[in-house]
């Protein structure tokens, strides 16, 4: 496996570009799923507190050693926990379940625009970058009114907006205004939910590689200059996962990946409508 590439975020920090996510791995599975990760050469895991796996995500980075130390994490600030103190609270309850002293991302999980709290819930991650408890700060899903929000009332931009993106939902106006602003773009559900596997047009490029449909999907995030969080419990397809540094796709290929983007594309809840 060759040298993993990492982004340099906005405020300096360099966060692997490949990574781990654990949304609905089972808590009592974490702890291994995470460990079995880091052996294979994973360096980033994502988690968050909704997914009730913080501390077998922290048991997991801790029974896998020197290199479970060095691994880049992140986790998250539930919607019900918005608000200046509650979201300070949350974190420290964070680091409790993780068994760390700090974090190298925390972000707010979604704007939840109907609480009206999200400005405030910024505001209390700036402090924790200020105080050093959060390395970089960032948000997920939130869209380009919610990122001029925010950067307006504080002066502050966020490093990494995490958000559904895959081939077929590929958010070229939201990834053009984090480009404008010099936020990272992170994708979550990377494989489109596992849909993507079985389109033609990715089996086609895999089977031109020699390799798989997902390690097809993964290079393309790669390529476009995503940050990229697969999740998978199984130990092989972990495995698989991060088999992806030693091909590249051409231009055809990435013409080819273009053109499956849709506007139907979406899986998830919209940020501007979710009630949750």
């Amino acid at each position: 496996m060759t040298d993993q590439p990492t982004l340099t975020l906005n405020d300096g920090v360099r966060m692997p570009q490949f990574g781990l996510g654990v949304w609905q791995t089972p808590p009592d599975q974490a702890a291994e799923v995470v460990k079995t990760a880091v052996e294979a050469g994973y360096r980033s895991v994502d988690t968050a507190a909704v997914y009730r796996n913080e501390r077998g995500v922290g048991d997991g980075l801790k029974t896998a050693g020197a290199a479970g130390q060095d691994v880049f994490l992140t986790t998250k600030l539930w919607n019900e926990n918005q608000g200046y103190d509650a979201a300070l609270k949350a974190f420290d309850d964070s680091l409790a379940r993780l068994g760390r002293e700090s974090v190298d991302l925390y972000l707010i999980h979604w704007p939840s625009p109907q609480r009206g709290l999200y400005v405030d819930s910024w505001k209390a991650l700036v402090k924790l970058k200020a105080d050093g408890r959060a390395k970089s700060i960032g948000v997920s899903n939130f869209q380009a009114e919610h990122l001029e929000k925010i950067i307006g009332e504080t002066g502050v931009v966020p490093a990494v907006n995490q958000v559904e993106l895959h081939p077929r939902f590929q958010q070229t106006a939201l990834r053009a205004a984090h480009a404008r602003h010099g936020i990272a773009t992170e994708s979550w559900s990377p494989l489109g939910q596992g849909q993507l596997l079985s389109d033609p047009q990715i089996a086609a490029i895999a089977e031109k590689h020699g390799k798989t449909p997902a390690q097809v999907v993964i290079r393309w995030h790669l390529d476009s200059g995503l940050i990229v969080i697969p999740k998978s419990v199984t130990p092989a397809r972990i495995r698989e996962n991060i088999a992806v540094f030693d091909f590249s796709l051409d231009a055809a290929d990435l013409a080819a990946i273009a053109a499956l983007d849709s506007p139907t594309g979406r899986i998830g809840p919209d940020p501007m409508t979710a009630t949750f």
